[in-house]
Order: C-alpha cells, then structure tokens, then sequence
C-alpha cells in the first residue's frame, strides 16, 4: 500500500451535514458541479474529490482500492470530518463502499451510484484505452481532432467527448492527459475487480441510484450480493438514464437522492 496523496476537491457549498462525493474512473470533481450545486441547494455541505491520479490530485504509481480508500481517510482527517455521507459514482462508488464496510465509524450513510459489489470486464474499457494511448499527442491540434482520431475504436461520440475532456494544452502547445494514464490502464483489471471481501458489511442507511438503461447493475441478478455486504440497502432506479445518472437525468438523480 502506498503513502496518502493529498487530493484536490472542489466545495459547492451548502450550510448542511458533509456530503461527500468520489467521481468514476477518467473523471474528477469537475463532472460533479451541476448536480453538487444541486444537492447543496438541497440542504448539503457538498464537496467533490478528484482521486488520485485524476484531475488536480497527484499522480502515483499505484492504483488500488486500499490506495484509494487511504486517500480519502487522510483528506477526512485533513479536513476534521469525523463522520460523512459518502457518496460514490462507478470506481468511486467501489471505493465508498470499501471505506464503508472497513470505516463504518466515518460514514454516516452510504449512496453508490450505478456499481455493483462484483466484478467487471468490459472490452470497451480496453479500447478506450487503447484509443487514448494512441493519440499522437505531440501533433495534435485540438480536441475535436483528438476525437476523430478515437473514432474507429471508440464509436460512442458521448464518450470520445467524455475522453478527450482530460486532454489539456501545455505551455508549449502541445497537448497532455491530466490522467495519469499508464497508472490507470495497467491497474485496470484491479479497478475493475470486487474490493469486498465476503465479510465485509456495511449495516447503515445504503442507497444504490441506477440507471434504467444501463447493464452496471442488474436488480434480478445483484439484489443479493449487495444485501449480502450492505443489508440495508435500497435500490432506487432512474428510468431514462444510462450509467451517469447525475448529469443524463440529473433531476431525477437528485429526487432520488433526497428521497425519505
């Protein structure tokens, strides 16, 4: 296990108990605002982290569970949060639910968005990965052409955009990924793996938000697998959205956080 890297986060505010929120694999904070400035109008002291190797947090060489996990305890304790409501998207949704079932004391309640506690291979992974070591980065123009470029091995235009938004200019011109990429891609089958272990539980208030239209978690299939770990669990699920609720039906997403 690695030393703690301190983490980046961005605070959208709000007067109420801490909310916390840990973005997907290739994302940040940054995907957050919409749907934080929401849920801190809602009565939340809201703040977004950018995990390690992502966004404005630090790159390191490893890119575990147990790493990520370790990083979020150390920025809690940086900040004075003894207890918070983790909520966790994807990769941060796995990370949430590992700190909830090792930490239980520091988490007040649990919201796992669109994840499941079980493992995951997808082939698209490995050809968004692919694409993105592809990209000839000391010749690129611009995103827009970055995009093209992704095409033949990424098809959904949603998510060559997604992709190419931790692309950035460097004082030179040139282009760079703010993702640590190798770190990432070679920790893949890891972070796409299960961090639980059988015993692990988590017994306080749990909320699972899916999309409708997405295959991350299956209800008929996952229902008891993730009562198994978190046997308080609710699963609510937004009809129209796909695997990010939070900004496809971001109304939506946010009813069903606030829900009684």
């Amino acid at each position: 296990m690695s030393v703690p890297v301190p983490l980046f986060h961005r605070d959208f505010g709000g007067t109420g108990a801490p909310l916390i929120i840990l973005h997907g694999m290739l994302g940040s904070s940054r995907n957050w605002q919409a749907a934080g400035k929401d849920l801190a109008d809602a009565g939340w002291h809201v703040m977004a982290l950018d995990l390690r190797n992502h966004g404005n947090s630090p790159h390191a060489a490893e890119m575990s569970y147990p790493d990520l996990v370790d990083d979020v305890l150390h920025w809690l304790d940086q900040q004075g949060l003894d207890r918070v409501h983790l909520l966790g998207h994807s990769m941060g949704g796995k990370t949430a639910m590992l700190l909830a079932c090792r930490q239980p004391e520091r988490v007040s309640r649990l919201t796992v968005v669109d994840i499941a506690p079980k493992s995951y291979r997808w082939a698209a992974h490995r050809m968004e990965f692919a694409a993105m070591h592809a990209l000839d980065l000391e010749h690129l123009a611009s995103r827009a052409e970055a995009e093209l470029q992704m095409e033949n091995r990424v098809s959904d235009w949603a998510m060559r955009k997604f992709l190419t938004t931790n692309l950035e200019r460097t004082e030179a011109g040139t282009w760079r990924w703010i993702v640590n990429l190798p770190a990432i891609s070679g920790a893949i089958a890891e972070l796409e793996g299960n961090p639980l272990l059988p015993a692990d539980r988590y017994g306080g208030p749990t909320r699972f938000i899916i999309g409708g239209r997405s295959n991350y978690v299956v209800p008929a299939q996952d229902t008891a697998v993730i009562q198994q770990h978190f046997p308080a669990a609710e699963i609510l699920t937004v009809a129209a959205a796909g695997h990010n609720p939070h900004f496809e039906q971001r109304a939506a997403f946010v009813a069903a956080f606030q829900r009684a």
